[in-house]
């Protein structure tokens, strides 16, 4: 699958675990400052853990002690394919799903630039030199606030503009239209996942229980807010990119939460059962990746420190010898022996007789499927090859198309030798698989 693709599903479920811990433990507390940085970190988060890469203590070298083949590289065609006289054209389900979702993120890229340039439109033109309060007509919504200006309804009386001019004002003075901003962006990202829109709708309702709160400290009575917000019911807000007093979705909730009893400090303390399921959510959607290289590596017993002609007394014992031979069910193989087997032609025709009779296996070109697979297999004393295996995989398909044409080599022109006794020798392979 393409890389994209697995990343945003990595996120998507991290932030729909984030979401789930918010729900369940912190969104009926009043702490709305806490509240507001765990929903801006847990999203922020959700987009940065799959980039992680985490090295686990065991290296991926392995080691392989006989002779190994310089790598075959095997290539197939795009996946797109023509079929039939009618034109039927046939992707696979990956480049499918790549294509919705990049269709997706033009929409709602689109959806928002049309938003903005139409809230820069307004602010030209109602918008008075040095001054950020606007007066407008015709909109939806009693009055809401962005890019540092707040909209009032020119309609109002003095007194509703006043109070709804300081509950905008509050949303102002914290920043609350970048954060809309940062989850709009987000949202584009993440257009297919549910609960990107729950912590999107969350964050937004602990905005206005921010904005509410500042305007009951300021000696507003809770009752008469409560009023003057039922008053202001219009219907739906014109901008989705604003802060807007009157959103009636919103209205129930911030009515309960303006009588709620605070939560104490204590409260803070479920953070600690959050801390448990960061590192799970960190460890499960981040990349994992070994220590060392990835290539197969034989062992160098030849290699010693050594200054002018001496070796200094404190430099390491030089690692023992490979063991030459391996037995197994009272079989010998041999990894290295004085004469090693000859192919006719030589390594190079051994190469191109695997690369030239490999197939890319069409399901793996229809799923996008490429990788590097390791086979081994032994030379036979009477030149033909045996005990073809994998040693590293990627797929079953590529795996066993791997298997297949190793197991067709012709008879090597002459086998390995020890003290003129042919015996059998490891051989390795590096097959890569890779699409245009």
């Amino acid at each position: 699958m393409n890389p994209l693709l697995i990343y945003m599903i990595k996120a998507a479920f991290s932030i729909a675990v984030f979401y789930l811990i918010y729900s369940f433990l912190l969104s009926r507390d009043t702490m709305y400052g806490r509240n507001r940085v765990f929903i801006l970190f847990a999203v922020a988060s959700s987009l940065i853990f799959p980039l992680i890469v985490i090295e686990t203590s065991k290296p991926l070298n392995f080691l392989f002690f006989g002779k190994t083949l310089s790598e075959v590289l095997v290539t197939g065609p795009s996946t797109g394919i023509m079929e039939g006289a009618g034109g039927v054209f046939a992707i696979g389900w990956p480049k499918m799903l790549l294509i919705i979702y990049t269709t997706g993120l033009l929409l709602f890229t689109a959806r928002l630039m049309l938003n903005l340039v139409e809230l820069i439109i307004l602010i030209r033109k109602k918008g008075a030199s040095g001054l950020k309060i606007i007066r407008f007509q015709g909109l939806n919504t009693a009055g809401f606030s962005a890019a540092g200006y707040v909209f009032i309804n020119s309609s109002l009386s003095e007194g509703d503009a006043g109070e709804i001019l300081r509950h905008e004002q509050n949303h102002l003075a914290r920043y609350h239209f970048f954060d809309i901003l940062f989850m709009e962006v987000v949202k584009i990202l993440q257009w297919f996942n549910p609960f990107i829109y729950m912590f999107d709708r969350s964050l937004r309702t602990v905005h206005e229980y921010q904005a509410d709160e500042g305007c009951l400290k300021s000696g507003v009575t809770a009752l008469n807010y409560q009023l003057l917000l039922m008053s202001q019911v219009f219907g739906s807000k014109n901008f989705y990119i604003t802060n807007s007093f009157s959103n009636p979705t919103l209205i129930k909730k911030r009515m309960i939460m303006m009588t709620k009893k605070r939560s104490t400090t204590m409260a803070n303390l479920k953070l600690l059962l959050v801390m448990p399921v960061i590192a799970i959510v960190l460890f499960a959607f981040s990349s994992c990746g070994e220590k060392g290289k990835t290539a197969v590596q034989l062992p160098d017993t030849e290699k010693k420190v050594v200054v002018g002609d001496q070796i200094p007394p404190d430099a390491p014992p030089p690692p023992p010898p490979p063991v030459p031979f391996e037995v197994k069910n009272g079989d010998t193989t041999w990894f290295q022996v004085e004469k090693m087997p000859v192919f006719a032609g030589g390594d190079a025709a051994l190469l191109k007789f695997i690369s030239e009779n490999t197939h890319y296996p069409e399901a793996a070109k229809k799923n996008v499927i490429q990788g590097r697979v390791i086979v081994r297999f032994v030379v036979q004393p009477d030149g033909s090859v045996a005990k073809v295996s994998v040693l590293k995989g990627v797929d079953p398909e590529l795996d066993a198309e791997s298997v297949r044409v190793v197991s067709t080599l012709p008879k090597f022109e002459k086998p390995g030798f020890i003290k003129e006794k042919p015996v059998p020798v490891w051989y390795m392979v590096p097959i890569t698989y890779t699409l245009k």
